[in-house]
């Protein structure tokens, strides 16, 4: 493990406290139990902070070198946590670990010491921020890292980042009583018609989680076959980090894999992910067949999911990041994700750097917007002629 002394930070750190730098993959994999035990400690954690997502996800997506885990402990006791990594382009940045296939980024602190502890990893990484400018997309509203953004005081700034949905997380009969009368008959409906057909859902043990998963992809694969898939699900890297990953989260109660079988076949596999605060599904693949059979896939799907709820923990059931019209059936909640951006006097060029691409990235997009549209109107205009 490699601890690095860092640079006076702008608050006294709290006696008993110290802080260390890891930059060794082989340490990272060996703090797994400690970063669990914290991680539990955590209210607002997401499953994209768990050890074993952020550890798969560096052995797939991760570049040697540039690990970057500012820790704070109390004793030998791991308190608090940023997963980190050095991206060097466009501009020097300390970037979350996770990368775009996560939905939320966040650091972890103990919620037993919410002062000591955020005061601490503020000041690592007021370090840190010294030569690299922190970019984190993707922070959900009430993370943990808000408390490191309150303290910071130096160059700071919120942007708007991705919109997510939510809904309460209760058992399906609960959502569906808070639809409009006919959208719950269509749905009630819906859901007789699965039973009818004869879909049989499982709960997979965590042994076979990563098999259930690959046997997720393909499908996956199948189902989008000669439509627009995300790129990244179709890539080794991608299948390799789901799988790997699917095992030691269902064992830990960080995911939850479920098969649906017709006629004694696997027809669909689901993959949810889940925290103390929040479940929500974060893949699936569902063959063909299903559809041909009449069979509503986002409703079966949103069963299964909702099914691990209902106790009051976690609270929230997250349709994640999208804002896609079938999601709006469900009446849920939006709630924007927002990019935060740390920095110190010495790299504030580059957090206005940072700001001006993302503005330029912006303002391509509302052209190529307006060039479909307009594109599209004149088709239109063509076939009226």
């Amino acid at each position: 493990m490699t601890t690095a002394r860092l640079a006076p930070p702008p608050r006294a750190a709290h006696p008993g406290l110290t802080t260390e730098l890891v930059t060794d993959a082989r340490a990272f994999a060996a703090l797994a139990p400690q970063w669990t035990r914290l991680a539990g400690h955590c209210a607002a954690a997401t499953p994209f902070q768990s050890h074993a997502w952020l550890h798969s996800w560096w052995q797939s997506y991760g570049t040697p070198g540039r690990l970057r885990l500012h820790l704070v402990r109390e004793g030998a006791e791991l308190v608090a946590a940023a997963p980190l990594m050095l991206r060097r382009a466009p501009v020097p940045a300390l970037v979350p670990l996770g990368g775009a296939i996560s939905d939320y980024a966040d650091v972890l602190i103990d919620d037993r010491r919410p002062g000591p502890a955020a005061d601490a990893l503020t000041g690592a990484l007021a370090g840190a921020a010294r030569t690299a400018l922190i970019d984190l997309p993707e922070v959900r509203p009430g993370s943990a890292v808000e408390q490191v953004y309150d303290r910071w005081d130096g160059p700071r700034h919120r942007a708007p980042g991705s919109l997510c949905l939510e809904l309460p997380a209760l058992p399906l009969d609960g959502l569906v009583a808070r639809l409009p009368s006919a959208r719950a008959q269509r749905v009630r409906a819906q859901l007789r018609r699965l039973r009818a057909l004869g879909v049989e859902r499982r709960v997979v043990r965590p042994e076979e989680a990563g098999a259930a998963v690959r046997r997720l992809l393909a499908l996956h694969r199948l189902q989008w076959q000669g439509r627009g898939v995300t790129p990244e699900h179709l890539r080794t890297r991608f299948h390799e980090h789901l799988a790997r990953a699917a095992g030691p989260m269902a064992r830990a109660g960080e995911a939850v894999v479920t098969e649906f079988r017709l006629d004694g076949e696997v027809v669909a596999v689901d993959l949810t992910l889940r925290s103390g605060s929040l479940l929500g599904g974060y893949l699936y693949g569902a063959h063909p067949l299903l559809r041909e059979r009449k069979a509503d896939v986002a409703v079966m799907l949103l069963e299964a999911c909702a099914a691990h709820s209902g106790d009051g923990t976690p609270d929230t059931l997250s349709l994640l990041r999208g804002d896609e019209p079938y999601k709006h059936r469900w009446r849920p909640r939006p709630v924007a994700n927002e990019r935060l951006l740390l920095a110190r006097r010495r790299t504030a060029p580059l957090l206005s750097a940072a700001l001006c691409a993302a503005a330029g990235r912006a303002r391509a997009r509302d052209l190529r917007e307006l060039f479909r549209r307009g594109r599209s109107r004149v088709r239109g205009g063509l076939a009226d002629t």
